[in-house]
């Protein structure tokens, strides 16, 4: 056997062991019963099988992960606290590390790039901190920064580079922009500091292209998507296009838009709908950023959460109202085809897919 040939099968091999060794999962908070439900996931069919239970000192509501896909973070929205778990990564278990006080109702969690700090928007306190995450993983009693914004803080996001982040305020429709000094982990405000939106809009949870170019928002009041393009020396936003995510004939007032995601390898964007139930989904320009709609998918009742797993090839919605989880397929338009339903519990108030290493 030639040299090629042994270098191509101790490749294949190599990719068949990490295949195996690596573990995904799909975490659920459920609200009302203070637990969160463990799937494991199938990394190649996308079907769930549910693995455990972990019980919680509070409501669990809102999910991120550490970048090296350790360590489940939470918000416990109705006591003000961040909690945070280890990811068992054979049978995903949590095993709780730490709560800290954080602010009357934490609606969003994001640790930096590093893993050394956990940044969090705050929904009635109307501001935003930055905690120190231990080497234990702890995470800091005490805020290392806070800094008051505005009426309703929701969302959370940085750059590829960790350099600028952004916080969409519903209540106060407005963009905070900030610069992000990883030496210090400390936020300061970009010039200007916050930008306006149209009164309609409320701008709730923000994502960012891969290439950093772009900036998409769910706008909750407004039914639609916001684009926006990212200068990003000054750390900065500026609107480009409006696109609505429910049909023409369909009652406004009656929905709600709530998470925003966009496909790994940036082509595809997708909004929920809380009233209409369903999931918008959209195809993004390369060139541009704009988006055209691709229509919508009827999902579960109220779905708060979406969540694309770590390859893009699978969607998962929690629909608060249902207690179940959607299973969606991506296809290689973007477009989604459900596959399955699971049942969760109630109230499946987030869903977050996780790949151990």
């Amino acid at each position: 056997m030639t040299i090629q040939k042994l270098l191509l099968v101790a490749f294949v091999v190599l990719s068949m062991v990490s295949e195996t060794q690596a573990k995904s999962w799909l975490f659920v908070s459920l609200l009302r019963e203070k637990q969160i439900i463990t799937f494991e996931r199938d990394a190649k069919t996308g079907e769930l099988t549910r693995r455990g239970t972990t019980n919680c000192s509070a409501e669990p509501a809102f999910q991120s992960v550490s970048p090296d896909s350790t360590t489940l973070y939470v918000s416990y929205r109705s006591t003000g606290e961040l909690a945070n778990f280890r990811i068992d990564k054979d049978n995903g278990s949590l095993t709780p590390i730490s709560v800290a006080d954080g602010g009357d109702d934490p609606a969003y969690l994001l640790p930096d790039r590093t893993g050394r700090y956990l940044l969090s928007a705050y929904y009635l306190a109307n501001k935003v901190t930055v905690h120190k995450i231990g080497k234990d993983g702890t995470i800091s009693k005490q805020a290392l920064q806070t800094i008051p914004t505005a009426d309703k803080a929701h969302g959370f996001v940085l750059d590829s580079k960790n350099t600028i982040g952004f916080v969409p305020h519903t209540g106060a429709n407005r963009i905070y922009q900030f610069h992000f000094d990883v030496k210090t982990g400390k936020l300061s405000p970009s010039s200007p500091p916050y930008l306006s939106t149209p009164e309609h809009e409320h701008p709730r949870h923000i994502t960012m292209h891969p290439s950093d170019r772009w900036a998409y928002t769910s706008n909750e009041a407004g039914d639609s998507i916001g684009v926006y393009a990212v200068d990003t020396k000054q750390g900065t936003l500026k609107s480009i296009q409006t696109v609505s995510s429910i049909p023409e004939d369909f009652d406004g007032s009656k929905n709600a838009t709530a998470r925003c995601e966009i496909s790994p390898n940036g082509r595809f964007v997708y909004v929920a709908n809380r009233g209409h139930d369903s999931i918008a989904c959209y195809a993004i320009n390369q060139k541009t950023g704009k988006v055209t709609s691709l229509g919508q998918v009827a999902t579960e009742q109220t779905p708060r959460s979406i969540t694309i797993e770590p390859n893009g090839r699978f969607l998962y919605a929690a629909g608060q109202g249902s207690g179940k989880i959607a299973a969606f397929r991506i296809k290689k338009n973007g477009s989604l085809k459900r596959f399955a339903t699971y049942h969760s519990g109630p109230v499946s108030w987030w869903a977050l897919a996780v790949d151990t290493p």
